[in-house]
């Protein structure tokens, strides 16, 4: 079989859109390029569905000796042809286009006509709050009032030395809340939850001794973003979600107050509403979410046609990654097998277009999508790729409970022979990862002892017994996040009381909804 391989140029090509690549050949043809041999690689790759080694070894109108110079020629071109296609749509990248205008005109000794465009790039850096750029058009200007001294000079100068040290200043604290945010995503993709006392008190220590002293109504709107951001994550690290769901209503209250910013921070606007639906959904506030899930759609259906490839994947992420997560909440896991049917076409290719973290949770809910729907051998299919993966530095909290899952599907599945093997290679695993809690000591033994000759009249008091264990663990602070990824209870109380899983977490999703309608 031809082995599928990655190649740059091949993937920015397969990234462009209809009118992209439409405004792409018709800028060749402008410039009397259209039959040039770097559009007709274009074309040669843009009628691939695949790429494969070696794709390029065969075609004739370009020698073997010329390929690689080609390609990077050819990739220059499409960014140039991007840069100029997203001038028009993309503030920032048209701030920097101005700059280089400047630069030009400076060199030229064009200083009026270059502090025009100077006066014109202010305006437009206004809206977007881009303090480097920001920052960039002050070194222009002082350069440029070094050549045009006049009356009005000295306050010239001393305003453009206070808006250099109060951009700093600002650049200054945002950098040091974005440094810390950067540290400690760097642990939790590692890690995932705190897991202990240990790794709490390193975790709190981090985050306090590298919180910078700031004033929080003194600081500016970008100031405020970053901080907020930062709490938020360090609130949801630490699992106290119900101070981390302030602070993300906050974050995404900032930008309704600022709408303007909505579109300049397109990236940062879809993170706010994202981990406001994370809170409410591990917070069971089903109504917020449904409400906070609108906007997500309003906000896809607007937008989706006029933004770049990186965002319309993340709202395409986001959307189906809640839809997946409300379903959670009603345990209507039949629902999230036939959404997944629908999306399977796209799925593998979606999946290939995220990065390792985002795979590894999607692959864990999926498989629990399969397991709440009693589909078994499916469940084991999306866990066995999670195990397959080398990766396992990669969230170790998700890792250790695959194999908890794992062996409970092996369970249902009535593989018996195999059980005994897995709670060894289990144990093995999360001893060597220092994390054996009371929550996967109870469950491995009681697997084992399944694993013995059981009669079926001899299973409920068995059931029985575990229920007893866990149960008080839901409110042991280190232990109750265990039952974020598996709702064991409820797959505990459907053997006791002979229901599916799937009826026995609708029933339990009822009781919650009751006690969280806020």
């Amino acid at each position: 079989m031809a082995k599928h391989s990655s190649d740059h140029l091949f993937d920015l090509i397969k990234s462009l859109t209809r009118s992209e690549k439409r405004y792409f050949r018709l800028l060749s043809q402008q410039q009397n390029e259209s039959k040039a041999k770097y559009m007709q690689l274009f074309d040669y790759l843009d009628h691939k569905d695949v790429y494969l080694a070696g794709d390029l070894e065969g075609i004739n109108f370009i020698k073997a000796s010329q390929i690689s110079n080609m390609k990077a020629h050819l990739m220059q071109k499409i960014l140039q042809a991007l840069r100029q296609y997203e001038s028009g749509k993309n503030s920032e990248i048209h701030i920097r286009e101005m700059i280089d205008y400047v630069q030009l005109l400076y060199n030229r000794g064009l200083f009026r006509q270059a502090f025009d465009i100077l006066k014109k790039a202010y305006k437009k850096v206004a809206k977007t709050g881009n303090l480097e750029l920001k920052l960039e058009l002050l070194k222009w200007e002082k350069s440029l009032l070094n050549q045009s001294v006049g009356s009005q000079y000295s306050q010239a100068v001393q305003r453009v030395i206070s808006e250099v040290e109060d951009a700093n200043s600002k650049i200054n604290l945002i950098n040091q809340f974005t440094n810390l945010a950067v540290k400690l995503n760097a642990i939790y993709v590692k890690t995932g939850y705190i897991r202990n006392d240990e790794h709490f008190k390193e975790v709190q220590n981090l985050f306090y001794d590298g919180l910078p002293k700031h004033e929080e109504d003194k600081l500016s709107i970008h100031e405020k973003l970053s901080l907020y951001r930062l709490y938020v994550n360090y609130y949801y690290f630490i699992e106290d979600m119900n101070l981390g769901y302030q602070y993300a209503l906050k974050w995404l209250k900032l930008y309704d107050h600022h709408s303007d910013l909505k579109q300049s921070h397109l990236n940062d606007y879809l993170s706010a509403v994202n981990q406001v639906m994370i809170a409410e959904y591990k917070l069971f506030y089903y109504q917020n979410f449904l409400k906070t899930q609108q906007r997500l759609y309003n906000l896809n259906e607007q937008i989706q046609n006029s933004v770049n490839e990186n965002i319309r994947n993340r709202l395409v992420k986001y959307v189906y990654v809640h839809e997946f997560n409300r379903i959670f909440m009603l345990g209507k896991f039949n629902l999230g097998v036939k959404l997944l049917k629908k999306l399977n076409p796209d799925l593998e290719a979606f999946i290939q277009r995220s990065d390792e973290h985002s795979r590894i949770i999607l692959f864990y809910k999926i498989a629990c999508l399969y397991f709440g729907d009693s589909q078994y051998h499916k469940a084991l299919e999306w866990l066995n790729r999670i195990q397959q993966d080398e990766k396992t530095d990669l969230r170790e909290d998700i890792h250790s409970f695959v194999r908890i899952l794992s062996l409970i599907a092996h369970y249902e599945l009535g593989n018996m022979e195999v059980i005994d093997y897995y709670i060894r290679s289990t144990y093995r695993f999360v001893l060597k990862k220092g994390e054996l809690h009371l929550f996967q000591k109870h469950i491995l033994r009681f697997l084992r002892k399944l694993a013995g000759e059981f009669r079926e009249v001899e299973l409920i008091p068995e059931f029985k017994k575990l229920l007893k264990n866990l149960e008080p663990l839901q409110d042991i602070r280190y232990e109750k996040r265990s039952f974020i990824y598996f709702d064991i209870i409820a797959w505990l109380e459907s053997k006791i009381m002979g229901v599916s899983v799937q009826k026995r977490i609708q029933e339990r999703a009822r009781e919650k909804m009751k006690l969280h309608i806020i």
